[in-house]
């Protein structure tokens, strides 16, 4: 999307980000390019005020809920066996590290490439 004016953020990039942005996700330097775009394009402020709401309305609606236990664990099984599969035969090796919150899958391979079809 584009308004049609010269910004030094374009409309499109803004966009993409707005989430990022509402989320208080991004460093202070693209903050700042960000809302000094939404300050100045009235198109794109209104996609923001719009997805600020969404934001707002779902976590309004689906906040305090959380995936059981069960779920996750069937979650992070299925997600090591997909990074596992796509390995070929030359892995060097595999390090799965858990710390409760979160897990981390490395996968050291001289050849990654794979390919399904």
């Amino acid at each position: 999307m584009s308004c049609g004016d010269h910004h030094d953020t374009d409309c499109s990039e803004v966009l993409a980000e707005v989430w990022l942005f509402l989320d208080n996700e991004c460093d202070e330097r693209r903050r700042a390019l960000l809302a000094q775009h939404l300050d100045e394009c009235s198109p794109c402020l209104s996609q923001y005020g719009l997805d600020e709401k969404l934001k707002k309305l779902l976590a309004t609606k689906c906040g305090g809920e959380h995936a059981p236990d069960g779920l996750k664990a069937r979650l992070r099984e299925k997600l090591r066996g997909a990074v596992l599969d796509q390995a070929t035969l030359s892995v060097e090796s595999v390090t799965v590290e858990s710390d409760g919150s979160t897990t981390t899958v490395e996968v050291r391979s001289s050849t990654t490439r794979v390919e399904r079809y």
